[in-house]
């Protein structure tokens, strides 16, 4: 039996998946990784594996291929769903997952992302940064169509559900239809990831809460290692059901590895609610990626072939990858994901707000710098940054349009600040004035003012403008947010955040969302 391809509507053959020594995959809506390489055959590795045409969609409107280094997106499926679109059982719901019994919860938010970088270099450090979930960011469409402001790991359901009708008109249904609109909902989270670290993705791999627990379970024990002692009871709907004390604990069961890596509530540096349990639970993530990949290579995992099949056979039940992912993009760098060669950094937000968001009412969100978020990734994964596109450089001519700021980031004199510098770049200056406190800036344009919004949010570092019935025709209306940055003299603008600082020697100085995680050399990282 071949390998199931679940290609996007209309898609081609696949190529061969990691062939040779290849990546045991680890994942869920909490964690999901890459570990381990060892040789094996086409037939072998392919059967069983189901494989996706969205990357190909995306990267028609992402930013480009820089060098020879691979970027690989792990995808966390937070559905109660399997990949044929059934409901889960329910004695996983309620027994090992403490999420009541319904199979809707969740949905298809993505509530795990992590890029993995790893260099062109066999020998060089591999790293890992994840996105906050709750990221409010443009997201996208496949297609690089903007779906709105929204978290970002709502980019996913948000497309799926959209796509359904079509589909069905097309006489889908059934797994058919479940897979289809998946990948519209995977090209979704693609592109909006894409755009918004601003770099090439070439590869990923997803995993939904069940793939986790049978991985899990293949693996076996993974010792861990906590800050703090912990109590996350288990209630109706809420509740980790973590009870684990300070110091060494063994996970000894699925469940107890669900529970560690899914708990949010009653951590440090949280409130009553949760908000900022997100980071730790994030933390939790990486720790146990960390802590599962030297059990294995302790368990001689990745030298006994017989053992490292039986893994990967629970792996290709559970886990959906691009059908572009073959032995010569992968093969030669996926040493570097074992021996505690890998970092994992969180990447920076700028605060919590609540905001206002359509269909859903006010949400706490994560306020981010798109700026800084695009720095601190490119410093960070050393290449340059994707080229933006000629029509949004900071060089090409000022479109014609009024352009009106208003300041509500409560930075005293921005918007007059912005507005001069807006002129001097040769834009033709409107209204200036204060507006309510902002989270984020914005920019707003009127009819015939699209091309000036384009260059201006490209200016700010914010990601795209928005056409608004409200704004007169021909002007583009700034509302400058938390986190901006007022131009400095000679400026063309300001920033939408904060800049990472630059050491005296020019080394950027990146800011995270809390500590990094790292092993080796058979260490296991402690986290809060």
């Amino acid at each position: 039996m071949g390998s199931r391809r679940s290609g996007y509507v209309g898609g081609g053959v696949s190529r061969a998946v990691v062939v040779g020594r290849t990546a045991a995959v680890v994942g869920s809506a909490v964690v999901t990784a890459v570990a381990g390489v060892t040789w094996y055959g086409y037939q072998q590795l392919t059967t069983g594996v189901t494989q996706s045409g969205a990357l190909s969609v995306s990267q028609k409107n992402g930013p480009a291929k820089l060098d020879n280094s691979v970027n690989i997106l792990l995808i966390g499926l937070d559905s109660r769903k399997g990949n044929d679109g059934s409901d889960l059982p329910s004695w996983f719901i309620q027994d090992q997952l403490h999420a009541g019994s319904s199979s809707n919860v969740g949905g298809y938010n993505t509530n795990s992302l992590i890029m993995l970088h790893i260099p062109a270099d066999s020998g060089a450090k591999v790293e890992a940064v994840s996105v906050p979930r709750d990221d409010y960011v443009m997201t996208y469409n496949g297609d690089g169509s903007e779906q709105g402001m929204h978290k970002i790991k709502e980019a996913y359901g948000l497309a799926k559900a959209g796509a359904m009708s079509g589909l069905e008109a097309k006489g889908l249904k059934g797994a058919a239809l479940e897979q289809a609109s998946r990948d519209v909902g995977r090209a979704a989270t693609l592109t909006t990831v894409s755009k918004f670290l601003n770099v090439h993705i070439d590869h990923f791999a997803e995993v939904n809460l069940i793939g986790f627990y049978d991985i899990a379970k293949a693996i076996g024990p993974v010792t861990v290692c906590l800050n703090h002692a912990t109590s996350d009871p288990a209630m109706t709907g809420q509740g980790s059901g973590a009870n684990f004390h300070a110091g060494l604990n063994v996970l000894q069961t699925p469940a107890e590895a669900l529970s560690f890596v899914r708990q949010r509530h009653n951590l440090t540096n949280t409130d009553g609610n949760g908000n900022g349990g997100d980071f730790a639970r994030t933390h939790r993530q990486q720790a146990y990626i960390t802590s599962a990949e030297v059990q294995l290579k302790k368990n001689g995992m990745f030298s006994d072939l017989g053992k490292l099949q039986g893994l990967l056979n629970v792996v290709k039940k559970d886990v959906v990858i691009d059908d572009q992912w073959s032995i010569l993009d992968f093969a030669q760098q996926a040493p570097n994901l074992t021996g505690g060669k890998v970092t994992f950094n969180t990447l920076p937000i700028s605060g919590l707000p609540t905001v206002y968001i359509p269909g859903e009412g006010m949400q706490s969100v994560n306020s981010v710098s798109v700026s800084q978020v695009q720095r601190t990734v490119q410093a960070l994964f050393g290449h340059d940054p994707a080229p933006k596109p000629a029509a949004s450089t900071s060089s090409a001519p000022a479109a014609q349009a009024i352009v009106d700021v208003f300041n509500g980031s409560g930075v005293s004199g921005a918007a007059g600040a912005e507005s001069s510098a807006l002129v001097a770049a040769g834009y033709t200056k409107g209204t200036t004035g204060n507006h309510a406190a902002s989270s984020t800036t914005r920019v707003l344009y009127g009819s015939g003012a699209d091309a000036a919004g384009a260059q201006i949010a490209t200016k700010l570092g914010v990601s795209g403008a928005t056409a608004s019935s409200a704004v007169a025709a021909g002007h583009v209306e700034v509302i400058l947010g938390a986190g901006f940055t007022a131009p400095s003299a000679g400026s063309s603008s300001g920033s939408s955040g904060s800049t990472s600082g630059a050491s005296p020697s020019g080394t950027p100085h990146l800011v995270f969302q809390g500590p990094a995680v790292q092993g080796g050399s058979g260490k296991i990282p402690c986290v809060d």
